[in-house]
């Protein structure tokens, strides 16, 4: 037992010393001191919720807006499709059930509103909860609500945009050649979504935290996403396969659900990756005791967290009497 204590131990020093190392094993452990796994399953359920409805809305304001254009109007239609792959037939079939003006419309409107709105709110407290933003420095109610709306508009009109402009631009390449064309729509919609991802975190992030903090989380969350729809055929394709309803109903809801839950899984861990970037939250323990004093750090930010009123005050101390991050700066992340 012993033997393997001292090894474990070696092996935390060893990774404590090389930054390459140090800084992932930081945003692991505090992706899970965060619990952002039950965050980004919040996010995925209220995205679910609103999927279909948001499909319903998309198909008719393109039939509409597009309706001289039926080229972009399926090249728009079908790159909405492409963000979860592997589904493509199975969404594709019900894109072409879905249309509707007057009550239809307003009902899709609706349900999307309600749905997209969850999807905010949870983005919110996902964001704030993992840049330690304090419960009693965090938006109130109305303008918890106006950041949801302005997030709503914002994400849901730039993605529109960059379906749109991503669509022209693949048209564009094909004068040149297939790959051309390809290579200028992924180049142009990773751009846009960098663009889009810093709004979305600008917006649903406290204003204490710096727009600069946020920038190295909206790179790599572009770059993951558009690096899932490369791959994300294959991982959807070994899971589903397993399901004996294959091409179901069933395996639909699931796949989607589990595609939704990996896209703000690996958003969470980009924000993360910002918020250790941002306080210098590395090296930490694989295996405490001891701390390190970004171990230290980290948990005093934990347990100011929970500070509800402005005269609460909370105090942080170890066992061995050692203050927390008595090497390193306490002082919070990204002011």
């Amino acid at each position: 037992m012993d033997t393997i204590k001292a090894l474990l131990r070696a092996v935390d020093r060893f990774q404590q010393r090389r930054r390459v190392l140090a800084f992932p094993v930081a945003v692991w452990k505090k992706f899970g001191d965060d619990q952002a796994g039950s965050l980004a399953a919040l996010i995925a359920y209220y995205a679910f919720a609103s999927l279909f409805p948001l499909l319903l809305v998309l198909v008719t304001v393109t039939s509409i807006v597009l309706q001289h254009h039926p080229a972009l109007e399926h090249t728009v239609q079908t790159k909405a499709i492409a963000d979860f792959p592997g589904f493509g037939s199975q969404l594709i079939g019900s894109l072409k059930h879905l249309h509707g003006t007057g009550f239809a419309l307003a009902i899709g409107i609706i349900l999307t509103l309600l749905g997209a709105r969850g999807v905010a709110s949870a983005a919110q407290n996902a964001f704030n909860q993992v840049w330690e933003v304090p419960m009693t420095r965090r938006p109130g109610f109305l303008p918890a609500n106006l950041r949801s709306l302005g997030l709503l508009l914002v994400v849901g009109l730039g993605e529109i945009a960059t379906l749109i402009i991503a669509g022209l631009a693949g048209g564009a390449g094909k004068s040149f050649t297939g790959a051309g064309a390809y290579v200028a729509a992924t180049a142009v919609a990773l751009i846009l979504n960098v663009g889009l991802f810093w709004l979305g975190f600008r917006l649903a992030t406290a204003s204490e935290i710096t727009g600069r903090a946020l920038w190295l989380g909206a790179i790599l969350s572009a770059v993951a996403w558009q690096i899932l729809q490369s791959v994300g055929t294959y991982l959807l394709r070994s899971e589903v396969s397993k399901s004996s309803v294959v091409g179901g109903t069933f395996a639909l809801v699931l796949g989607l659900l589990a595609w939704l839950y990996l896209q703000a899984e690996i958003t969470l861990y980009a924000v993360e990756a910002s918020v250790v970037h941002a306080g210098k939250l590395w090296p930490r323990s694989m295996f405490p005791p001891p701390l390190t004093d970004q171990d230290r750090q980290s948990y005093e930010l934990y347990a100011q967290v929970q500070q509800r009123r402005p005269d609460q005050k909370i105090e942080v101390s170890f066992a061995d009497g050692e203050e927390p991050g008595r090497s390193a700066s306490t002082q919070r992340v990204a002011r």
